[in-house]
């Protein structure tokens, strides 16, 4: 049987939104190639709390005792797991834990890895793991001798609930010598606007093209006016300046995003910027440079100066909104 193990990163009682949609791929997955869909917890999870992942598509939770957060521990589980259960394939949520958690992992395992997966499909019964690459231009496609390790990338996979139900299996694992060696003294991480950044629904970038730290009271006000799910995000050359938090940086060294609507202020769009945002629904760019490489994947391009935009789109929105 070709299952499938995932890992469920959870944080003060609730499942990441990127592990979910991991869990909810591989069940779909699974079912496709005539295998199961497992899931792996470890650190403090409930009964109750690892059951629900059941409701996802899972048939199997396995927990083991071992830190969360660190990548070393979990490779040591979900190799012991994998090894002892025969999984043919781990799958992984988009983010930089998973990223390095499926890297050692397939190290470990001698198994082929693809990251940045954005599409798995079945082909003759066996997972075939589709990546963009040259600047997303062109789509690999991956298949695996033997194991395949398969990272997605950032919201790739969507959660679907099914209203199934799992079972919990308690293993017991002994960690690595040097799987130890790093302790996790505090969790958590600056968002800046106290909103995650990576799931919002929209998001308001700001580049140079504010012209210093206080233009970003501009994206701040748009936002606000937006309302719900929205953040402000930035480039590398704005929080490298110093003009915003790092925890807010978008592009190749920074986070990816994938919103509903994404609102570049005075960004160029250079090739690392776009990297990161470029799987978003809907892009709406503001840049005086009519010329700006970002109007070349904008779905709307709005060529002008953005200190008298965005104070007028701001108003705009209140007004529908307030209409």
């Amino acid at each position: 049987m070709a299952d499938i193990l995932v890992y469920a990163l959870h944080y003060e009682g609730a499942f990441n939104k990127n592990s979910l949609g991991a869990v909810s791929e591989a069940a779909n997955l699974a079912s496709q190639i005539g295998g199961e869909a497992h899931a792996v917890v470890v650190g403090d999870v409930s009964d109750d709390l690892a059951g629900q992942l059941g409701n996802y598509g899972v048939s199997k939770v396995f927990r083991a005792e071992a830190p969360e957060g660190l990548a070393q521990p979990v490779i040591d589980v979900m190799a012991k797991i994998m090894s002892d259960q025969g999984h043919q394939y781990a799958l992984f949520g988009g983010g930089l834990l998973g990223f390095e958690i499926g890297a050692g992992l397939a190290a470990r395992l001698g198994a082929g890895v693809t990251m940045e997966v954005t599409q798995v499909n079945v082909v003759d019964g066996r997972l075939a793991a589709e990546r963009p690459i040259l600047g997303d231009s062109s789509i690999s496609t991956s298949t695996y001798k033997d194991k395949g390790i398969i990272i997605g990338r950032l919201n790739a996979f969507e959660s679907k609930e099914t209203g199934g139900s799992a079972t919990v299996e308690d293993v017991q694992v002994e960690l690595s010598p040097f799987s130890t060696k790093a302790k996790m003294i505090q969790r958590g991480e600056q968002r800046g606007a106290d909103v995650d950044i990576e799931g919002a629904d929209i998001l308001v970038a700001g580049g140079r093209g504010l012209g210093k730290a206080e233009g970003f009271e501009l994206a701040e006000e748009l936002a606000k006016a937006f309302g719900g799910n929205t953040a402000v995000a930035a480039t590398r050359a704005v929080v490298d300046a110093g003009w915003y938090p790092y925890a807010a940086q978008i592009g190749q060294t920074g986070k990816t995003v994938a919103p509903k609507l994404y609102l570049a202020a005075g960004i160029s769009g250079a090739i690392q910027h776009k990297v990161g945002m470029q799987s978003s629904e809907n892009i709406v760019a503001i840049n005086k440079d009519a010329n700006a490489p970002i109007f070349e994947f904008s779905d709307l391009g709005i060529v002008g100066d953005l200190n008298k935009i965005l104070p007028k789109l701001t108003e705009a929105i209140k007004a529908k909104k307030g209409g």
